[in-house]
């Protein structure tokens, strides 16, 4: 099978859900000529025109509020928000419009809206341009949360995500553009809410989202020199989230690693942890296990950007810590 990169993949996503569906348009900064800033919707304005791949100017209230009414309209329009950092200006939209309206309605509007950002850090970006943040988003009730950590999946969970009539925020780490993976030409859709298991264990169980799910496999493939079995887990969405395979997961390996690049507080770690403390205590043989971000801006410097990020070594030693 071809093999192509995160960005062509839903690049390509996207030009297969605009040619099947006249109703997807694109709304964003940048995202046109320019091809946005990481080139995910490049040629596409060539393809389908100005009216269908809608530049906009920089006021992120402004655009995702349009792409809300766009959705309550009829269109499913997939708006592009440059960084997850700037979500704060159009929050109003976010979570008490594009959240909400489909409840407040009785279920009589549908909001089939999907909200792409980049996310995390890795690139020496910054502190305004370098955050996770999915945990504020699934924290807003009415909000689906996609977090995909291949080509192959991050085509067929956004095909998910453009079809389905509630409003999906789908979350790209910026890291992973770049990597290549085995995608399927043809359009195929993913279950939102489906997490996969990339590598299957015994000794201890490994949860990862977006980047840290390499960091894991990595980890994994290091303490397997050591007769050490790691079982890991891609999420894969946060909202809906697969609680079954973690649980069945947890139940027998006995341990569990949970590898979050979001802020340690009250972060997708800290919710996972007790979800598996409340249906899985029993079955757990040493106390679960969290890394994360701690709770600082994310630094310029490279060297401490790297320091406080979850990597391969720090699961490494923290794998062995509860294995006595």
């Amino acid at each position: 099978m071809r093999q192509i990169t995160f960005t062509e993949a839903i690049n390509e996503a996207l030009r297969q859900e605009m040619e099947r569906d006249p109703s997807v348009i694109l709304i964003g900064e940048d995202i046109g000529v320019y091809g946005g800033a990481f080139g995910v919707t490049k040629g596409l304005i060539e393809k389908f025109g100005s009216d269908r791949v809608i530049d906009t100017p920089i006021s992120e209230a402004g655009f995702i509020g349009a792409a809300v009414g766009a959705a309550l309209a009829g269109l499913r329009p997939v708006v592009e928000l440059m960084f997850v950092d700037f979500f704060g200006v159009a929050m109003d939209q976010i979570y008490n419009q594009m959240a909400k309206l489909r409840y407040m309605s009785g279920g009589q509007l549908k909001v089939p809206l999907t909200l792409r950002a980049p996310i995390g850090a890795g690139i020496s970006a910054a502190a305004q341009h370098s955050q996770t943040l999915y945990s504020i988003f699934a924290h807003v009730p009415g909000l689906k949360v996609v977090v995909p950590s291949t080509p192959h999946d991050a085509k067929g969970l956004l095909i998910s995500s453009i079809r389905d009539d509630n409003p999906v925020v789908f979350l790209e780490h910026k890291v992973l553009y770049g990597i290549k993976g085995e995608v399927p030409e043809e359009e195929y859709t993913i279950p939102l809410g489906k997490a996969e298991i990339r590598r299957e264990g015994d000794d201890v169980t490994v949860i990862g989202i977006a980047r840290t799910v390499w960091h894991s496999l990595e980890a994994a493939e290091q303490l397997s020199k050591e007769s050490i079995s790691v079982e890991v887990i891609d999420v894969r969405s946060i909202v809906p989230f697969d609680k079954e395979t973690v649980i069945k997961s947890v139940k027998k390996t006995g341990r569990v690693v949970i590898v979050d690049e979001d802020y340690d507080r009250c972060g997708f770690a800290s919710w996972v942890s007790s979800i598996i403390a409340d249906e899985a205590f029993e079955y757990l043989d040493a106390p679960i296990k969290r890394i994360t971000t701690p709770n600082v801006p994310i630094p310029f410097s490279p060297p401490l950007e790297q320091y406080i990020l979850p990597d391969s070594k720090k699961i490494v030693n923290t794998v062995k810590s509860i294995l006595g």
